[in-house]
């Protein structure tokens, strides 16, 4: 398995495994995607998006057959080795995240306050949803 930033040759597989996972969202297409392969296969994606007041990981998935195999663990630290800042994520699995060197934010920046005003976390329960960060090396 190897992980590496996603081209745009990769952008059809990113699609079509976020759909699976129905992880598809409005404006992916600029995101800056990490693709995990195998086998020349796109088995895993995360994302990182540039909103104007942080950076956040989203889109994190992995075929369900790769799963249980340290893939998302691998492609976390590849996003967060160099970023050009700190970066957050919301979650509903807090735990996996804090092994990852996340923390809960002590603030939430406002574009997740606007996010959660959009369809794509209409689903989510709100109570169980964590705002995570991890500060900058």
């Amino acid at each position: 398995m190897r992980v590496r930033r996603a081209e745009p040759r990769d952008f059809d597989d990113i699609v079509d495994l976020a759909r699976r996972l129905e992880l598809d969202h409005a404006g992916m297409d600029e995101d800056i995607f990490w693709v995990a392969e195998e086998s020349g296969e796109v088995i895993g994606i995360v994302a990182l998006r540039k909103h104007p007041d942080c950076l956040e990981l989203c889109s994190l998935g992995i075929d369900p057959a790769h799963r249980e195999r340290g893939v998302g663990r691998a492609m976390v630290e590849a996003l967060t080795a160099e970023p050009p800042g700190d970066v957050h994520l919301a979650t509903v699995i807090p735990e996996y995240f804090e092994a990852l060197g996340f923390v809960r934010a002590p603030s939430v920046p406002d574009s997740f306050i606007e996010k959660r005003k959009t369809p794509w976390c209409e689903g989510c329960r709100h109570d169980l949803c964590a705002v995570m960060v991890r500060k900058k090396p």
